[in-house]
């Protein structure tokens, strides 16, 4: 009989990344912590015929690269990781994370100017993905650090993973399957509009969607998934909107952020908690302070916050805005270092409207 990490890990290799005989696949890890779960990716990617290549990560290394590292250092991409972005036909990262605030205290300018020169790799990753050359996921194998960010137990975490990727189902690709089916339904119908608001608590914002393509996330490239999302037109937000739930990013929290965007830009940016961080990454770059995505969270199996933003934006009932890089496979052109998602809660209130008509109210799609 199968363990749970050899269902995630088959999850992983097959519905996910799609691993086919002959293909590089790179597997990676920020910690030891994982290692239950990267030894089965590693054997069912053998198993399959592909050739598994394992990048770990060590405790520590991070921090003491942004303490020391000089603005040369800073801006450096290596080589060999270049090659890898630009060889690997599959990417599989999971994160297993031994202390989720370890850049808390590092210079945000520092991360900023390391976040600019990433870029190009960010880049890269999603060309590839977008020509159908690379597959690549995000997963999390549970930890106690992830355990108490999200107030609860170890025991507790891993039950919540477990069912937030539907491992707890006999057959979670099928269940994935048929919630692809549902949300490219809500797709095909959003593909076909021009004009989407937002409205809520504090905010009242519109965006030009016309041209762009609007995805449905059903387990390909993020594990757990549930959101069906596009990138906006690049200057065409207008409005204000709130965020009422924590978002963090690399360690680090900004809390009930309330941004103003004219033409595409935010020019106007606050934050109860966080707020010279959240000015620093605004700042990040010439396309930071630009909308690369706007979606809405399905996964209903997620509906608390908990500090990890890979379960946090998929919450049934929530949508979330980033600030920064969009996707090229939706049409979007804008170009950043950054990719930060903002999280808002919908089910106080809530509503989208679609060139006009109310299509989601109180945290539910009405069509």
């Amino acid at each position: 009989m199968e363990n749970i990490w050899e269902k995630y890990a088959k999850v992983l290799v097959d519905h996910c990344a799609k691993v086919k005989k002959g293909e590089l696949t790179v597997i990676s890890t920020d910690s030891h912590l994982s290692q239950p779960l990267v030894k089965e990716v590693y054997k069912q990617v053998l198993l399959r015929g592909a050739y598994p290549s394992v990048m770990a990560g060590m405790d520590g290394l991070t921090e003491d690269f942004i303490k020391y590292a000089d603005d040369e250092q800073l801006a450096y991409i290596s080589p060999i990781q270049t090659a890898i972005y630009e060889k690997a036909q599959n990417m599989i990262s999971i994160g297993a994370p031994l202390n989720v605030k370890h850049l808390a205290k590092a210079d945000s300018k520092k991360m900023a100017k390391r976040s600019s020169a990433t870029r190009k790799l960010s880049e890269l990753m999603l060309s590839r993905a977008a020509k159908g050359e690379l597959n690549w996921v995000i997963a999390d194998f549970p930890t106690q650090a992830l355990a108490q960010e999200a107030k609860m137990s170890l025991e507790e975490y891993t039950e919540f993973l477990i069912k937030a990727c539907y491992l707890h189902l006999d057959n979670p690709s099928k269940k994935w399957d048929e919630i692809g089916e549902y949300q490219q339904k809500i797709a095909d119908y959003l593909n076909k509009v021009s004009k989407i608001r937002i409205k809520g608590e504090q905010t009242d914002i519109s965006f030009n969607v016309q041209g762009r393509i609007w995805k449905s996330c059903a387990g390909e490239c993020n594990f757990p998934d549930g959101e069906v999302y596009t990138s906006p037109v690049e200057d065409s937000a207008e409005g204000e909107i709130y965020f009422d739930y924590p978002a963090i990013y690399r360690g680090n929290e900004s809390n009930k952020i309330h941004l103003t965007l004219e033409k595409g830009k935010v020019v106007k940016a606050s934050a109860e908690k966080g707020e010279e961080f959240l000015l620093n990454m605004l700042d990040m770059d010439k396309g930071s302070r630009f909308v690369g995505e706007i979606a809405v969270g399905t996964n209903e199996m997620i509906q608390e916050i908990t500090g990890n933003i890979l379960f946090d934006e998929k919450i049934g009932g929530a949508i979330h805005m980033a600030v920064g890089a969009s996707y090229p496979e939706t049409g979007g052109k804008n170009v950043s270092g950054l990719h930060w998602d903002l999280i808002k809660n919908m089910k106080n209130g809530g509503e989208i409207y679609a060139d006009d008509t109310l299509i989601y109210k109180d945290g539910k799609f009405l069509i």
